[in-house]
Parts: C-alpha cells; sequence; structure tokens
C-alpha cells in the first residue's frame, strides 16, 4: 500500500511540475484569468463545496441576500485558485528591487517598528487574502521569520512547495526534519507567523467568530504570555483581479494591553477574542477574498450539543 502511494505521490508531483512549466509561459495576470475560469468550474461542479460554502455565508452576513452571497462564494473559491497561480509565481517577480510594484504597504510603521526592535513578535492571519507573500515580503525586506503550518500529505509536493516558499528566506516550521521550535524562535527574540483562523478540536477556546463561537487554538496567546511579545494581526488583499496586494495591520495587541486586565482576569482569552476579531475585521472589509469552505465552525461547545440533543429527544 506504501509503494501503490509512493508512485500516485510521483505521479501528482510531475503533473503538478509540468502544469507549473506550462503556466510560466503565460505572464501571470493571464493565468490569473485562467485560475477564475476553474474556480467557476469548481463552484458549478463541486455541491460539497458549493453547500459549505453558502452555509458558513449566511450564517455570518444574514442581512445578506442569496445573490450577493451566491457572489462572493463563487468568488472565494476563484480567489483560491489564484493563490496557486501566486504562489507560483511569487518567486520570479518579488524580490528586492521589484517588491514595491507588487505589494503596497499600508499603515505599517508601528509594526515595522516592533520588527526592526528586535525584540521578538508573533505575527498572524487568516486564510485571506494572499498569506503566502506576507512572510515572503518580509523575508524580501531582511526580517527572518518563521512560519508554522501543516505539511502537505505528498512528501514530493511538500519539498517542492517549500522551496518556493523558503527561496527568499522564510523558514517553514513543517519542514521535515527540522528542529527549531516556535518556542525556540520567541526565545531567540525571532518573528514568529501563524495561520490563526484554524478550528483547534474540543480542546480549543471557543471565542466569537462572525455572530457564532469557533473553537480556537490557545497556543498563540499562551505563546505570547510566555515570552511576552506583541501580537501583530495583518492581512495581504487582493487589488481587484491582478498580482497585486495591500498589506496591512488591523491590530496589534500588546503585552501591556493584556497585563492591565483588572483584577487579572483572563488574559488569554482576552487575547484570543481580539485577534479573532481583527481577522473578523478585514474580512467584512471583503469577504470575497475569505476561504468559505474552510470548516472553521466544525467543532461546537459541549454545552451547544448537548442542547441540540435535548430538543432532538
Amino acid at each position: 500500500m506504501a509503494s501503490k502511494n509512493k508512485y500516485v505521490h510521483i505521479v501528482h508531483y510531475i503533473a503538478a511540475r509540468s502544469f507549473a512549466l506550462v503556466l510560466g509561459l503565460f505572464p501571470v495576470n493571464a493565468n490569473l484569468r485562467t485560475a477564475r475560469f476553474l474556480g467557476t468550474v469548481w463552484w458549478k461542479a463541486m455541491k460539497k463545496h458549493r453547500v459549505r460554502a453558502m452555509t458558513n455565508l449566511r450564517a455570518s452576513f444574514p442581512e445578506k441576500s442569496e445573490e450577493e452571497l451566491q457572489a462572493i462564494a463563487q468568488r472565494s473559491l476563484q480567489h483560491f485558485v489564484e493563490l496557486v497561480i501566486d504562489v507560483l509565481f511569487t518567486p520570479r517577480l518579488i524580490n528586492l528591487m521589484t517588491w514595491h510594484k507588487y505589494v503596497h504597504l499600508n499603515g505599517l510603521d508601528d509594526s515595522l517598528k516592533l520588527n526592526l526592535r528586535g525584540g521578538g513578535a508573533i505575527m498572524i492571519t487568516g486564510h485571506y487574502g494572499n498569506w503566502e507573500v506576507l512572510g515572503y515580503t518580509m523575508a524580501i525586506l531582511g526580517f527572518e521569520s518563521y512560519a508554522v503550518a501543516r505539511p502537505l500529505d505528498n512528501p514530493y509536493l511538500d519539498d517542492w512547495v517549500l522551496g518556493i516558499r523558503e527561496k527568499k528566506g522564510q523558514i517553514i516550521l513543517s519542514k521535515r526534519g527540522v528542529t527549531t521550535t516556535a518556542m525556540d524562535v520567541l526565545r531567540r527574540k525571532g518573528i514568529l507567523g501563524f495561520i490563526a483562523d484554524q478550528n483547534a478540536g474540543p480542546k480549543g477556546m471557543f471565542v466569537p467568530f462572525f455572530g457564532r463561537v469557533a473553537s480556537t487554538y490557545k497556543s498563540i496567546g499562551l505563546l505570547a504570555m510566555e515570552f511576552r511579545v506583541p501580537i501583530i494581526v495583518g492581512y495581504a488583499r487582493r487589488r481587484g483581479d491582478l498580482f497585486e496586494f495591500d498589506m496591512g495591520v488591523a491590530d496589534i495587541i500588546y503585552p501591556e494591553d493584556w497585563e492591565k486586565i483588572p483584577d487579572h482576569g483572563d488574559e488569554l482569552r482576552y487575547i484570543t477574542e481580539r485577534y479573532t476579531a481583527a481577522i473578523e475585521k478585514f474580512v467584512r472589509e471583503d469577504p470575497t477574498q475569505y476561504l468559505w469552505i474552510h470548516r472553521r465552525w466544525k467543532t461546537r461547545p459541549k454545552d451547544e450539543i448537548a442542547g441540540t440533543l435535548k430538543g432532538v429527544g
């Protein structure tokens, strides 16, 4: 069985590299048009994803019409296919001399000062816009940053994509055999990045996100408290239909903010709720760039499940 999986992984890897080679023959924005077409096909063909996106959107934007929600959901899938093109073309197009043509910094003065200070920081974003270009641009600008990421199931694809992501200095902590941990990075006053809107399962902390509680990892807040570092909540939002992005900050949570909670209240909950609210804020500004097929609200609190079962009985 393992041998069969190996050959399947090799075939998928060769197909992906071949596809990338063909894409390289065309300008990036032409490929983005193709990506939007494929996203439309995905929207029409995959009922499961269409239903999940619409279910999440109806609960998150009850004030919007069905037509508006369908347009958001379809554009969201198009955007996710565009992200594949972005990842492939980022190393080709963005470098120290050209990054300003594609990435526009908006209101980043305070966050850049924090990073230049060298005291360590946690940078977080969500499944929104182009989360890959955030760390890549930071590395281009000379900030050594580490990102916590789940490895791909296909080891050949994983090594290839990691090579792309790490080409300019960003370090992905998912790399097989890596010895550096998140705690090591912060202990050395480094910059640590997370995608912070993952479903954390039954052991997560349930905090509000678009009017419903969502299970959220405690590790970000715990690390910030232990190493007393600020949390920078940022995003890279696509401009129109082009390979061009606005990079901004929705919130910066300083240690002084959670340390001044009266009577030493629940600092961890304060941190987790605040950065989750910041993610919601920038998603609301353009919801078409959020991954609405993401199962953000999959895990439900025990009391909610118990109440549902009681109602059924």
